[in-house]
């Protein structure tokens, strides 16, 4: 197919789905466009970063997070990762054009956002931490929100329901979220019940057979601006699954490795093999921590990315973006801690959280 071939399928693939589903649409009537690229979900690729988009895996080195090592393998992982989302927004510049085409550009809220964080990579997906909770979020309705302005406020996916009701001049359902509409729309400071200093993150399971007898890992957070603060409820289980098998020093040979990962994806109660860290998807980065895990440079963050995790984190973002070293057991920070746990509590109770 080649490169231009590619890409050509990707967008008229988009550009048909979507102008099918405008023809579709009787005249006048108000319509709702869910589009949920896959592109930035594994497998995708490998190199093609480079060989699609232009993307030199090299411009990363010395800007990973700390957290990962720089290495070529994660560099291009990572670069592959950014070259689907190259392919997600040239999908949203195609819808884009349709909706110009068909008069309804502006006329039509359009709000763009992923639903987490880069898969295949440790802290990330399915983890609290910030590149796993981080996405983006754009929105665009002309004569409603002023172009280029940056809401810095916590906000969180679950207010974006209530907020397209609100939008079509609707009441939102009393167990909802917040509305953001008011934080979109306004030209100033916003008065409103919710609290946007913060926000509440949570997580039960990633793959249902992560651990023996598919036991969850639950977890939950608050975020502010300089802290982030974990509460583990499990912290005896494994965070990213079961090691299954990997405890094995002996076990690094790659190819090995990498068909034990994709060769052992179920696991059922009674079954000898499962797959290892199954809660972190398979790819080129997890690949290379479990080949050199026992590397005397690599193994302080494979024990970050894969060993057990305390009851508590907290981290002081001001000092530590990336999550490094967990101050929860600092004297110092004890009121912090405090503080931040009892608010963390008070909105789980409030919402009736089994945790």
């Amino acid at each position: 197919m080649g490169v231009d071939g590619a890409k050509e399928f990707l967008f008229d693939e988009t550009r048909d789905n979507f102008r099918g589903f405008l023809d579709d649409v009787p005249g006048n009537t108000p319509f709702c466009y869910w589009w949920g690229p896959v592109n930035t979900h594994r497998a995708w690729e490998r190199g093609s970063g480079k060989a699609l988009w232009g993307l030199d895996p090299d411009n990363l080195k010395g800007r990973m997070p700390d957290f990962l090592p720089d290495v070529h393998e994660i560099r291009e992982d990572f670069n592959d990762y950014l070259g689907e989302v190259q392919a997600v927004d040239a999908g949203i510049g195609i819808i884009l054009e349709e909706l110009e085409k068909a008069g309804e550009l502006d006329n039509t809220l359009i709000v763009i956002s992923g639903d987490h964080g880069i898969p295949g990579f440790p802290r990330a997906k399915c983890n609290l931490y910030d590149i796993g909770t981080q996405v983006c979020l754009a929105a665009r309705w002309p004569g409603k929100i002023q172009p280029g302005k940056v809401i810095h406020e916590f906000v969180n996916l679950m207010s974006l329901a209530p907020t397209f009701l609100e939008a079509a001049g609707e009441q939102p359902l009393d167990n909802m979220s917040d509305s953001i509409l008011p934080l979109m729309t306004s030209d100033s400071g916003v008065e409103s019940a919710a609290n946007w200093e913060y926000v509440v993150l949570g997580r039960e399971r990633h793959q249902g057979y992560g651990r023996s007898e598919g036991l969850p890992y639950p977890s939950r957070a608050i975020r502010t601006k300089d802290f982030l603060y974990i509460r583990n409820f499990a912290p005896d289980r494994w965070p990213m699954g079961d090691p299954c098998g990997m405890e094995d020093p002996n076990l690094v040979n790659p190819e090995e490795i990498t068909e034990i990962l994709r060769s052992t994806r179920i696991f059922n109660p009674g079954r000898t093999a499962c797959a290892p860290y199954s809660d972190i998807d398979v790819g080129p980065t997890k690949v290379w921590l479990l080949v050199n895990r026992n590397a005397e440079d690599v193994r302080s963050k494979f024990e970050l990315a894969f060993g057990k995790r305390p009851a508590e984190e907290l981290y002081d973002l001001r000092t530590d973006p990336y999550y490094m070293t967990n101050v929860a057991e600092d004297p110092s920070y004890s009121d912090t801690l405090n503080n931040l746990s009892a608010t963390l509590f008070e909105v789980l109770e409030k919402h009736n959280d089994p945790r």
